[in-house]
């Protein structure tokens, strides 16, 4: 299940803090922009540790963690719901935190894990294929797994592991349709292999020049013997 961790501090942003311009300068200053909203009250611009965030993230439970929030002298359970990572550096540029209720049921991703060891890859030589990698669960917010096993032990040519197989108590409820596939073994598909005779005419036929570019050529001399003949005689 997912653990609260330290506490988060924000730092409240002033209507006027907010632009690009004004972001910017937040990063460099060493902290990234980010609002807060959820439980019925109102959003809020914030700033927080990057660094703390990473580290949220890089958790067992990982975006599903509960944390303490604090934003002024006002405390409460959070979430993070989305993040903007910077594409070439991968640092944090905005973060979007939602407030919990601990007592009110919510929809989350699980990540599901495969565990065990299919017939179907050890025995009759195919290759698991994961067809899922997370499932939408509801439950209260302290009953969070941090992920969910599937086992595969049973998995041969043919069987499908479903979202109705995995294993869960009375505390979550699958959203994801029941019916969804999760993992199947799936044949290993081999390349065929030219023959030397046929890899030998390949190399001494050389690339086939396309037929655009030929007929280009060929207008270009033809262009060119049309420029050499006298004005006003005609080509024989």
């Amino acid at each position: 299940m997912s653990a609260t961790v330290e506490v988060v501090e924000a730092q409240p942003r002033p209507d006027s803090s907010r632009g690009k311009n004004e972001a910017r300068r937040l990063r460099v200053s060493g902290r990234v922009p980010a609002v807060v909203y959820g439980a019925k009250k109102n959003t809020v611009a914030v700033s927080v540790d990057p660094k703390v965030i990473s580290r949220i993230l890089a958790s067992a439970s990982g975006h599903n963690t509960i944390f303490d929030l604090q934003v002024g002298s006002e405390k409460t359970k959070a979430m993070i719901v989305d993040w903007q990572f910077e594409p070439i550096r991968g640092s944090i540029l905005h973060i979007d935190l939602k407030r919990i209720a601990m007592d009110e049921k919510m929809r989350v991703m699980v990540p599901i894990h495969l565990v065990g060891e299919a017939p179907g890859v050890k025995q009759q030589g195919g290759i698991m294929d994961q067809i899922i990698r997370e499932v939408e669960v509801e439950c209260l917010p302290g009953d969070i797994p941090s992920h969910i096993d599937a086992d595969v032990s049973a998995l041969e040519f043919g069987v499908v592991l479903r979202v109705k197989d995995l294993p869960h108590g009375g505390k979550i409820k699958f959203i994801t349709p029941e019916d969804q596939g999760v993992a199947h073994v799936t044949a290993v598909k081999e390349e065929v292999a030219a023959t030397p005779d046929a890899a030998a005419e390949a190399a001494a036929a050389g690339p086939a020049e396309p037929e655009v570019i030929k007929k280009g050529k060929q207008e270009t001399e033809e262009g060119a013997e049309a420029e050499k003949a006298p004005a006003g005689k005609e080509k024989k």
